[in-house]
């Protein structure tokens, strides 16, 4: 089972601001949410990190 990582330690991971990520989430292209309760979220980190991986290396 994969540990569940909150906003503020999945914003550090991928060093996107909270609206840009909850943009890609929003539009399919970041990993979905696990709701906890009331108002908290949370996501795999297994998936969040996989996610990085996928990501296009820009090299100038």
């Amino acid at each position: 089972m994969s540990k569940i990582v909150r906003r503020k330690e999945v914003l550090a991971l991928i060093g996107l601001s909270y609206t840009t990520q909850w943009r890609l989430e929003r539009a399919g292209d970041f990993p979905k949410r696990v709701r906890l309760g009331t108002g908290s979220v949370g996501w795999h980190l297994d998936e969040v990190e996989e996610w990085l991986k996928g990501r296009v290396r820009i090299s100038e």
